[in-house]
């Protein structure tokens, strides 16, 4: 029998002085084989993390978005090589700034046009920039997406993701499509490209295709009133610890009609359901008797698609968590074990979100692993790396 008692402490002590709430679950060969929660949803009210307790999930809510554009490639909709512009039009003309011997920027036509797979990559040479900057950067293509997002948000209004991804097509890009990585943009064109593609939104396809197949109860991007009550509060956490609540009201933009349908699909979702859908992608992209994507698709998905200079690129920019990990379609994959210091599994891959859910599909064990929490000001990463090897030591 596996044994998660170190685990289990583990998540006592990030509840004692560091995360409000947390939990996670581990399946295995299409069963849940151990599941904790610790710690408060809401502090204030002293409600307790549950195995219905909704998560936001921020980027981890890409996972979702690239299995389903993975769904469209199986079906023959696009290639990974195609030009970008032959879905989104917009992006036929791409431009990229170079810097002059004088220090100045200057727009010039890029040599390449920015293909499907330099999406997924991360390799089209636009940053994220949601809303519009308080202090100018000196990066002149932030500054541009900065503009343009000024007035797509002029008088408070939530913009379409198809109006980001056509404003976002006239800004230059930071570097020739495909040379290098950069995390950024990417998906939110893929975003685009499952909605040209479909004719839906991307929450309509996730809701479709993944979470009403899966029998996701616990899993939604816009949340009823009852379901708001099991959101976690969302808390900033300071250096001495001390936790401060994001006003309420700021989870407006979370209840069902609170921004437009097309806008970006934000995820909220349970732990367990979080674990499910990753152990769909772990079990070659079946669960339960349904195939949701192929095992090949997801071994070329899991397969790292960087070149040695983009990963250079890839680990000067992030943290010790992502040590040893490659980059795939829209996700990490382990390569090395000794960088990071993994005793994971290689070729384990999956994602996490700003505010703490992290997720992994491991095939090589038929292993999903989610852990949650939400919190801003702590480096995340650091929680997720004591996760990942709790649950692998505790392995038979």
């Amino acid at each position: 029998m596996a044994d998660f008692s170190k685990l289990d402490r583990l998540l006592q002590d990030f509840c004692k002085d560091k995360v409000p709430g947390c939990g996670v679950v581990v399946m295995k060969d299409g069963e849940i084989l151990h599941e904790s929660y610790a710690g408060y949803a809401d502090i204030e009210k002293g409600i307790p993390v549950t195995e219905h307790s909704l998560f936001r999930q921020a980027s981890s809510t890409k996972l979702l978005t690239y299995a389903i554009a993975m769904m469209l490639y199986e079906e023959g909709k696009f290639l990974l090589t195609d030009p970008l512009y032959e879905y989104l039009p917009d992006w036929k003309d791409t431009k990229k700034f170079v810097r002059r011997p004088n220090g100045e920027f200057e727009a010039v036509p890029t040599e390449n046009p920015i293909t499907v797979r330099d999406a997924f990559d991360m390799a089209c040479g636009l940053p994220y920039c949601m809303a519009p900057l308080a202090v100018r950067s000196d990066d002149p293509t932030l500054n541009r997406m900065s503009d343009e997002m000024e007035k797509l948000c002029a008088g408070g209004r939530v913009p379409e993701l198809r109006e980001e991804a056509h404003a976002m097509s006239q800004v230059p890009v930071r570097f020739e499509p495909g040379t290098h990585w950069l995390y950024g943009f990417g998906s939110e064109i893929v975003g685009v490209l499952v909605e040209t593609l479909t004719g839906k939104s991307v929450r309509a396809n996730m809701k479709e295709r993944l979470i009403d197949p899966l029998g996701l109860k616990d899993c939604a991007t816009l949340l009823t009133d009852e379901e708001m009550t099991r959101l976690v509060r969302l808390y900033h956490v300071a250096p001495d610890g001390k936790k401060t609540a994001v006003p309420a009201g700021s989870d407006d933009i979370l209840k069902i009609g609170g921004v437009p349908e097309y806008s970006r699909a934000n995820l909220n979702s349970s732990v367990r359901d979080l674990a499910v859908f990753m152990y769909m992608l772990a079990n070659g992209g079946t669960y339960r008797g349904t195939r949701y994507l192929g095992r090949k698709t997801i071994d070329m998905m899991r397969t790292n698609q960087l070149s040695e200079a983009q990963l250079l690129d890839y680990h000067r920019n992030s943290g010790p968590d992502l040590l040893g990990y490659g980059y795939g379609l829209g996700v990490r994959t382990l390569m090395e074990k000794a960088p990071g210091g993994s005793n994971g599994s290689i070729g384990s891959f999956g994602w996490s979100g700003g505010y703490g859910p992290w997720a992994e599909a491991d095939p090589e064990e038929n292993l999903s692993i989610v852990y949650m929490h939400n919190t801003w000001g702590l480096r995340n990463e650091l929680f997720h790396m004591k996760v990942r090897q709790a649950v692998y030591a505790a392995l038979d």
